[in-house]
């Protein structure tokens, strides 16, 4: 007789390190004088200065073996190359969309598509665009609207999936002004709300409305086995199935996507748009030849293609989804602790720090997010990214209005750091805490008209 014994508590990597990357060690007199010269942006640190790099999950994971070895079989043939073809199965496989259009990356999808379907007039909603989804629509004269529910904009709210639509605010506007809506974005998980799920139920009644009133549904669906897994856990009748086919699921009430395939499918660049309407897709391959390149390579090189084909097949093994959500959440859970508010419950990519709350002092046009970032990576070395009124307070207009939150992204590259690296941002966040009253706010001195956060200069504001 085989005695069950209770599960351990301990979840660990389900890999072995195979390679390692060295880490330049600095000092705080270090960074401060790395700020100055960046003008106080964390994109335009150099990255061999930063001890932990936590500015994004796009395409700074660690590849497999697996997928290291298929990029040897990649073909680099123009036209027709295999390497198309396993990389469009493996889409296939996964999201049954009819025409695969492969891209560099996702906002060149959302581009492509934006083109077509946008436009002076056109209102996209969204749950809520993340930054190049919103720079992309209003590029076209169209305007982006946010349609999350309320519990979305609480960070202290414990709804199980914060990333859902708001069902009557859509319909209130496809009702009004569904002439001028070309299609519906659902953005999962929901990245610029804490990266919160969406749910089937949910996506099933924006479904729904979109068949009411004959409108394409799309996905913007780069962290799609994250959201599943999270359906999996936190919505009833899921639990005991297989996140692959909660994936077909979520894709079969979709009429197309958009995909960054440098978050869950593993890939260091890479994307596509598919979608099943031949006629559209014909005009999206117009758009593509003109700006990304022939449709069986679409901007990436053949052995890019297949190891996005392999990262596919890894993203939705339910032991690596439990590592990735469980290690999230440690970090998360401890930051709770040490006092610092976080975006609750924990996402799934990355731990969402509430600059606001813990910066009461500082008003929302000093940037407090900002002002939070600079001092984790001044204090530790740690480079996060600001989510607020720096990346979306500024209007088509331009103007400024404060964004619905001042958030704060540890956004956690797949496969990479390993508890000590989380323990040690622990113990920077945990100090920083007790000298949060003393962080000054930030003035923008030179911006660009788009997507501000990537290149605009700042400075302190003295006291």
């Amino acid at each position: 007789m085989i005695m069950k014994l209770p599960a351990f508590r301990t979840v660990f990597e389900p890999f072995r390190i195979h390679s390692v990357e060295p880490i330049k060690m600095t000092t705080p007199a270090d960074r401060k004088a790395r700020l100055a010269t960046a003008s106080y942006n964390l994109f335009q640190l150099r990255s061999e200065d930063v001890l932990i790099d936590l500015l994004t999950d796009s395409g700074t994971g660690a590849m497999s073996r697996d997928q290291w070895a298929a990029i040897q079989r990649g073909d680099e043939s123009y036209a027709g190359s295999p390497s198309y073809f396993v990389f469009r199965d493996a889409v296939r496989d996964l999201f049954d969309f009819e025409h695969v259009i492969p891209v560099h990356q996702g906002r060149a999808a959302e581009r492509i598509l934006f083109s077509v379907l946008g436009g002076p007039g056109k209102v996209v909603p969204n749950n809520t665009h993340f930054d190049t989804t919103r720079a992309n629509v209003e590029a076209t004269g169209a305007a982006a609207v946010d349609l999350v529910i309320a519990e979305g904009r609480d960070p202290a709210s414990l709804h199980p999936f914060k990333g859902n639509m708001d069902l009557a605010a859509l319909e209130a506007l496809l009702t009004e002004r569904g002439a001028d809506v070309p299609c519906v974005f659902v953005t999962i998980t929901n990245n610029s709300g804490g990266g919160q799920p969406v749910s089937l139920e949910n996506l099933r009644g924006v479904r729904e409305l979109c068949d009411r009133h004959g409108k394409l549904l799309f996905l913007d669906a780069c962290r799609f086995a994250e959201n599943a897994w999270f359906i999996r856990e936190r919505e009833g009748g899921q639990g005991e199935r297989d996140v692959v086919d909660i994936v077909r699921d979520i894709a079969g009430l979709a009429d197309g996507m958009t995909m960054s395939a440098k978050k869950d499918p593993m890939g260091n660049i890479g994307g596509w748009l598919a979608l099943d309407d031949p006629d559209l897709a014909q005009e999206c391959r117009n758009m593509l030849v003109l700006t990304e390149g022939f449709p069986t390579y679409g901007g990436l090189a053949g052995r890019d293609l297949e190891a996005v084909a392999q990262g596919l097949s890894e993203a939705v093994e339910h032991d690596y989804l439990r590592y990735r959500i469980v290690s999230t959440a440690y970090l998360g859970e401890a930051l709770q602790k040490i006092g610092m508010p976080v975006i609750s419950p924990i996402g799934g990519h990355a731990v969402y720090v509430d600059a606001r709350a813990l910066l009461p002092n500082i008003d929302p046009l000093h940037y407090p997010g900002q002002a939070l970032a600079v001092a984790l990576y001044e204090l530790g070395g740690v480079r996060s990214c600001e989510i607020g009124t720096v990346m979306f307070g500024r209007r088509p207009d331009g103007g400024e209005v404060p964004a619905a939150m001042d958030l704060v992204r540890l956004a956690i590259p797949r496969r990479t750091y390993t508890q000590s690296h989380f323990d040690y941002v622990i113990e920077v966040c945990e100090r920083l805490v007790e000298r949060a009253h003393l962080l000054p706010g930030y003035r923008i001195t030179q911006e660009p008209k788009a997507l501000r956060h990537f290149t605009a200069q700042f400075e302190p504001i003295t006291r």
